[in-house]
């Protein structure tokens, strides 16, 4: 009896001692065969693939720093973002394939954190433009002429959806709502923008003309339900799914499900269920072609 009591001391010491980590796995998923294909995984943290113009790679975020992950071979190589090395998980590609916005956590005195900017430059490398002086702004989405940004951003306060001038100039208020408004995105013809928000009371997802009129809750159930992708061709979007609900938070490491929306029916598909959340889907990734997206899940793995 002594000694059953000695190993009960000792085993929350141990299961203790024992560090945790997270597991990041790249992933596709293809819409038609419902087939999940891994890419690349790694015992560490990476977030929020966009999908290149031409499907030949993948961009993530790691540790500050963009990266290039190959489609055809899954190797891994940096992205030159020329001095900004606190990228966030808001970044992405211009519809022409030949711009970047980046959302970089700024070193700016007096500031501990909401620090976020929104930069944007070339592919092909060169000097990053500042686009947004105020902070945070959390870049979402190019407008597919390129001549604008979306974002979401918190101005006395409150977060709200705005949009400017893709080379820097006077922001526009979109969303006016004492909630979180958050992930907007432009649909592929520019008419609308696709967003999240708590003006319901709760987490759903939301469309608004591209001037910020005329918004329309689009979602209604339990979940909580975020960032939401139109695909390339216009048919559908893909979104993240909180099984509980989270108020106005989207926390990482919980289940979750990704869910697809068809746009002519109103029909909700729920395609899959795992580990996931923050770092998960929060920018664009939808292949070229529309018949695949990339997304992130996670697992906890002990030393």
């Amino acid at each position: 009896m002594k000694r059953f009591k000695f190993v009960l001391i000792l085993l929350p010491f141990f299961m203790n001692s024992q560090k945790t980590k997270i597991q990041s796995t790249l992933e596709l998923y293809h819409i038609e065969t419902n087939q999940r294909t891994i890419l690349l995984q790694e015992p560490s943290h990476f977030e929020a693939p966009n999908w290149s113009v031409d499907g030949s790679y993948l961009i993530i975020n790691q540790n500050g720093l963009l990266y290039n992950v190959s489609v055809d071979s899954g190797k891994k190589a940096i992205l030159p973002t020329e001095g900004l090395e606190n990228c966030n998980n808001d970044h992405g590609i211009s519809f022409d394939g030949k711009r970047l916005a980046i959302s970089n956590n700024d070193r700016i005195e007096g500031a501990t954190s909401g620090t976020s900017r929104i930069y944007t430059l070339s592919l092909d490398g060169g000097t990053p433009k500042l686009i947004t002086p105020e902070y945070p702004s959390y870049w979402h989405g190019w407008s597919p002429d390129g001549k604008t940004l979306v974002y979401t951003a918190s101005r006395n306060g409150n977060f709200d959806i705005y949009s400017i001038p893709s080379d820097g100039c006077k922001e526009k208020r979109l969303t006016n709502s004492p909630g979180l408004d958050d992930g907007p995105e432009y649909s592929p013809d520019g008419q609308f923008i696709y967003y999240n928000s708590m003006n319901s009371g709760k987490m759903e997802i939301w469309r608004m003309a591209a001037d910020g009129s005329g918004a329309q809750q689009l979602t209604n159930d339990s979940y909580s339900n975020w960032f939401a992708h139109p695909s390339p061709n216009g048919k559908h979007f893909v979104f993240i799914s909180y099984l509980e609900d989270q108020g106005d938070k989207h926390p990482a490491m919980k289940r979750v499900a990704l869910r697809l929306y068809d746009l002519e029916s109103g029909h909700i598909r729920t395609l899959c269920e795992f580990t996931g959340g923050q770092g998960t889907i929060n920018v664009p990734s939808w292949s070229p072609d529309s018949k695949q997206f990339a997304f992130v899940s996670y697992t906890q793995i002990s030393d």
